[in-house]
């Protein structure tokens, strides 16, 4: 616990950049809550918040962005199969040998 405050308290003084937004007071009371209900100040609890949120939706595009990929590679191999090499052939031949296909 005494680690992860003198984290916090030298990230703080790191920080340069500010970040300002405009909220209703039922949105502000709403978040004061849930800050409060974790124990956390308010400005503690938006900025693990919306750090969370980010890391979310990098890994999400992330991840699409790898099937797509993945889906395309699928079809060209689909589309043009490489020719069988001499190795791969020795491998089936063992595969059916061993179960006899």
């Amino acid at each position: 616990m005494m680690a992860e405050l003198a984290k916090r308290s030298s990230t703080s003084r790191a920080r340069g950049e500010r970040l300002e937004t405009r909220v209703t007071a039922d949105q502000k009371r709403l978040i004061e809550h849930a800050a409060a209900l974790q124990g956390r100040s308010l400005t503690d609890f938006v900025l693990t918040s919306l750090q969370d949120a980010a890391r979310r939706a990098i890994e999400e595009h992330q991840h699409l962005e790898l099937s797509v990929r993945d889906s395309q590679a699928f079809v060209q191999a689909l589309v043009e199969p490489r020719p069988v090499n001499d190795r791969l052939q020795d491998t089936v031949r063992r595969y059916r040998e061993r179960t006899g296909v």
